[in-house]
């Protein structure tokens, strides 16, 4: 039986973790607006104040923090100096509604949902929900519109597949991604899934993980694997530890730590 360690708890809605290579987790939470560190052996640390309702995080290629800042409408980008860069806040001169969740290919190449929950929904100026594409020259486009909300978006190892969670429909996915990062052949991947999925992450294999009522695993084909129970439900996840053999899961008020038999795709990964 794989054991369920928490780690962090007492916090009030904890979101997007992501592993940095010199080995600690950066996560969020959300009512508070920080950004904060876990370092094995070390006090909680609060990285960021005052971040905007920052949601999902990731790294690109050279170790930036981006950031899905939902409450200031905008996706950042932080360097290893703190300096915050605004990367989106407008498409075609109309805010977006709340940036919420973030993947980067190792090319650079970014993908971020933009839906509305809460009252982001009442101030929304776009007139769909967006799955939004940043080129590395800063270039935005939409590359899917959606009726439902979109919300855990990922990239499988190879880059060539992007995986969308839909929170209102129950299900994932998938696109084909070509080089220059356009999507196409849009299909649902995973159905019925128990509970609106949120975060998602793929490991090397392509196995997608979904937190939904409890973390949940399939196959590249979209056939189920395994469940793993929390206390908490769960809200996103991550791979880390040396070796991205470690799952790191935010839900609710804490953050849990498991180990899994295979590794996670890491974009600092040869």
């Amino acid at each position: 039986m794989v054991r369920v360690e928490r780690v962090v708890s007492g916090l009030r809605f904890t979101e997007g973790p992501v592993w940095h290579k010199d080995g600690y987790l950066l996560f969020t939470d959300i009512p508070s607006a920080r950004i904060l560190k876990l370092a094995p052996g070390k006090p909680l640390e609060t990285i960021r104040e005052k971040s905007g309702g920052a949601n999902g995080l990731a790294l690109d290629e050279h170790g930036r923090l981006i950031v899905c800042e939902g409450e200031a409408r905008q996706v950042t980008r932080t360097d290893a100096k703190g300096r915050v860069e605004v990367l989106a806040s407008k498409f075609e001169g109309k805010a977006l509604n709340a940036p919420n969740d973030v993947a980067v290919r190792k090319d650079g190449h970014i993908y971020f949902t933009d839906p509305a929950f809460g009252k982001s929904e009442d101030s929304k100026e776009l007139p769909f929900y967006g799955v939004f594409h940043l080129t590395p020259k800063g270039e935005l486009s939409v590359a899917a519109r959606w009726g439902k909300r979109p919300n855990g978006v990922a990239l499988s190892p190879t880059g060539k597949i992007l995986y969308v969670a839909g929170s209102d429909e129950r299900v994932i996915r998938a696109y084909d991604v070509d080089r220059q990062g356009n999507l196409s052949n849009e299909r649902t991947l995973i159905t019925g899934l128990e509970g609106p999925p949120d975060g998602i992450k793929t490991d090397e294999k392509g196995n997608i993980y979904a937190a939904c009522n409890d973390v949940v695993v399939y196959g590249p084909d979209g056939k189920f694997l395994r469940k793993h129970e929390l206390p908490e439900k769960p809200s996103n996840l991550a791979f880390g530890d040396g070796d991205m053999l470690g799952l790191w899961i935010t839900a609710k008020t804490s953050v849990y730590h498991m180990r899994v038999e295979v590794k996670g795709w890491s974009i600092f990964e040869p």
